[in-house]
């Protein structure tokens, strides 16, 4: 291939002066703020990313794409990348129209000529471009429960691109980067895709793809979307930046790609392959299983491990940019190197961690040896990730009014604070409701509200590597649910039903509420007059008649000891 690849490509930007102009314009035009996924789209759109797309697909662009990975034309597009709106904001909007495209904040991107407006078979789409119409994919997932009824297609206007804070000068733009190739005199530039932290497998697998295509490299990360439970793009960048000085300045580059992406295997990796060419690479590495999202409902892999290199080398020459296929790099301990599994003829030890047990490892805080990752960058994992006994938590306490959760709450919480090294705080259902819920009744929608309040509460101290105590009522099931997913996005969640028997606790009625609910002075509460739903599965059951309070906080001690989550 000769230098016209490095030649600039087209973008869909106006000159600076239109777009002063556009935007004094555009405040007469219906807006639609863009989601986080339109927002990675349209970048990649206006800057020729996505060359040579035009604007978002209309109808016939669409259904080809779907059906043969080709537009109308007739040119291979594997994805469908469409302007999903809901249903009363595309109410509004006629062929024919323009409308403003805009960031979260209101900050106009793009003017988008309305040229097409259809409501599409979803899970036609589904099948087609994912191999399935199974929501445990992702992609699936999004299309059918998070992505807007209607789609809308046809050209855009750039006016500016969407804003950046973070790693300003580690993001380039397609021509950005062909001038870059065209300063340093680079004719060959194999590019690395990955959503993962780098480890010394990858490194071994970039440096033998260059040196086979005789190529530069550019690590060329996804920062944009990319699996729910990845690791953030902050971390992943620093690790990234962490490895670089073990490559050769002068022959490789990084460079952040704001792609949404869908894990869509075989079409993924065209649709990666012709990105990188728009970005003025030569070539482009597929390894196992690229782009894969894991299970399928089924618990098999939804596709083949080399289904995506087969699709790609199917349609490599007409896309321009060349495969380099990867094997499964594995280290070989006799000779302390990594070799392609495949090539390893002899009888050797090999040693391998799979992406779960590293995960282990770093959640036990146990060693990762030098051999599977550099120091640099397991330092980076276990600042996001540190071990289980470090990092925040929350133990949830549920039970009848006077069943013993604020007393056993108060122990554990003294002892807690005993042991040191992590805040703890208690949220109290008497506190809660004089600080953070003094306007809420009982009702039942007040009693969620409450209870989801103590939610985001210990969720945020949780993320922040504390300790939250909590000890409502809690009586229904879906609640308690919403909380724990609430919290465990960023820690652990410990259920606790303290299970006093609502006599017992009628017999003790320390505050006198249980005499006033039998007389009707109090509606609608819980084990009289209103139900309370036992937890089926909680992490942990405490009983509290004739035992110590000492004794049931200790309970829940061994409990957390037994998790991880305190030292013994």
């Amino acid at each position: 291939m000769s230098m016209p690849i490095l030649a600039p490509i087209p973008e869909l930007y106006v000159s600076y002066e239109s777009a002063q102009k556009l935007k004094v314009e555009a405040g007469d035009l219906p807006s639609w703020d863009l989601t986080p996924r339109q927002i990675c789209d349209i970048e990649l759109l206006m800057n020729g990313g996505f060359n040579p797309l035009k604007g978002f697909l209309g109808q016939e662009d669409y259904e080809g794409v779907v059906e043969n990975m080709r537009l109308a034309d007739g040119t291979l597009w594997p994805m469908p990348i469409t302007l999903d709106v809901d249903e009363k904001f595309a109410e509004g909007i006629k062929e024919g129209q323009d409308i403003a495209l805009r960031d979260a904040e209101g900050v106009i991107l793009a003017i988008m000529s309305v040229t097409d407006k259809w409501q599409p078979n979803k899970s036609n789409e589904a099948e087609k471009v994912f191999g399935a119409d199974d929501l445990a994919h992702p992609a699936v997932n999004y299309l059918h429960n998070t992505a807007g009824k209607i789609y809308l297609g046809g050209p855009v206007t750039g006016i500016q691109p969407p804003v950046h804070y973070d790693f300003k000068a580690r993001r380039d733009t397609p021509n950005e980067l062909r001038a870059y190739f065209r300063k340093l005199g680079w004719r060959k530039v194999v590019a690395f895709q990955t959503r993962n932290p780098l480890h010394r497998a990858h490194q071994e697998l970039t440096f033998r793809a260059a040196r086979e295509a005789q190529a530069n490299l550019l690590i060329h990360p996804i920062v944009g979307m990319t699996k729910p439970g990845d690791i953030d793009h902050f971390t992943r960048v620093r690790c990234y930046e962490a490895v670089l000085d073990q490559y050769q300045q002068s022959t490789t580059t990084m460079s952040l790609l704001n792609l949404a992406m869908r894990m869509a295997g075989p079409r993924e990796a065209v649709w990666h392959g012709l990105i990188r060419k728009n970005h003025g690479c030569t070539h482009f590495i597929v390894g196992r299983d690229h782009a894969g999202p894991g299970k399928n409902s089924a618990g098999q892999d939804f596709y083949g491990p080399y289904d995506a290199q087969e699709l790609f080398r199917q349609n490599q020459d007409e896309m321009g940019i060349e495969m380099v296929p990867f094997k499964h790099m594995v280290y070989v301990q006799e000779r302390a190197q990594y070799e392609p599994a495949d090539e390893i003829k002899d009888d050797v030890t090999i040693l391998n961690i799979s992406g779960t047990e590293l995960r282990r490892r770093l959640s036990e805080g146990l060693e990762i040896p030098e051999w599977f990752s550099f120091p640099a960058v397991v330092e980076e994992l276990r600042k996001t990730k540190p071990a289980r006994h470090k990092q925040g938590f929350t133990v949830f306490f549920t039970g009848f009014s006077g069943s013993g959760k604020s007393t056993i709450a108060n122990a554990l919480m003294v002892k807690l604070m005993e042991m040191g090294g992590r805040p703890v705080t208690l949220l109290d259902g008497d506190v809660v409701r004089k600080n953070l819920s003094s306007e809420l009744g009982f009702s039942k929608e007040h009693r969620d509200l409450n209870i989801r309040r103590i939610g985001y509460v210990a969720s945020e101290i949780t993320k922040n590597g504390g300790i939250a105590i909590c000890a409502p009522i809690a009586p229904y099931t879906a609640t308690r649910r919403a909380v724990r997913e609430d919290v465990e996005q960023f820690g652990a969640f410990i259920e606790i039903h303290v299970s006093t028997s609502i006599e017992e606790c009628e017999r003790r009625d320390r505050k006198g509420l249980y005499k006033l609910a039998r007389e009707g002075k109090i509606k609608e509460f819980t084990g009289i007059s209103d139900p309370y739903e036992v937890p089926e599965n909680p992490e942990l059951r405490v009983e509290t008649e004739n035992v110590e309070v000492y004794n049931c906080a200790h309970q829940v001690l061994l409990k957390l000891e037994s998790m991880g989550l305190i030292k013994s």
